[in-house]
């Protein structure tokens, strides 16, 4: 009896070491950037950088033309590719200046601002007086919210962003990533 425990616990410990920690990873797989009001704001940079194999990033650089920002309103939507893209879970629209200063109050938009909030210089409330930059968002800090703190199920998605600024529509943001 107790030999077959003790044999039974050594293979269990043995098959620990030898089976790998299954972990879901991100993949950015595309990036699109479109400005609508080229007047009041452009996008100077919107790029997906990919290093090597395993390291990608993506940068942004919105120009604006007509300062101070006062009002700020931004709709996004979570969308899971099903033949086309659907919407999945969360399609929101809040006001950012009043987000930036109550950022408890909605957790799903800080969810996904913690994402950027590090790589951006959107770090204060309203007004800005100056181009709005999210630089070097990495896989890896995508790939730790979206399996360690909210895991989502594998396959590709897309988070939407339109972004209005002082009452004027003003851009479209497109992340796509494959979650796998």
């Amino acid at each position: 009896m107790m030999y077959t425990k003790l044999t039974l616990l050594v293979s269990l410990l043995l098959l620990m070491l030898i089976v790998k920690e299954i972990k879901p990873r991100v993949e950015f797989t595309n990036l699109k950037c479109r400005s609508v009001n080229k007047d009041f704001a452009e996008f100077t940079q919107c790029t997906l950088k990919s290093i090597n194999r395993t390291y990608k990033y993506i940068s942004t650089k919105v120009s604006l033309h007509k300062l101070p920002i006062t009002k700020a309103r931004v709709n996004f939507g979570l969308y899971k590719r099903f033949n086309g893209y659907r919407p999945f879970l969360y399609n929101k629209t809040l006001d950012a200046c009043h987000f930036f200063q109550h950022q408890k109050a909605n957790p799903v938009a800080k969810y996904f601002f913690d994402m950027i909030k590090e790589y951006s210089n959107l770090n204060h409330s309203c007004p800005y007086n100056n181009d709005i930059i999210v630089e070097k968002v990495s896989t890896d800090t995508v790939n730790h919210h979206v399996t360690k703190i909210l895991p989502y199920p594998e396959g590709d998605y897309m988070l939407e962003t339109h972004w209005m600024l002082n009452d004027i529509y003003c851009g479209v943001i497109q992340v796509y990533i494959t979650l796998f």
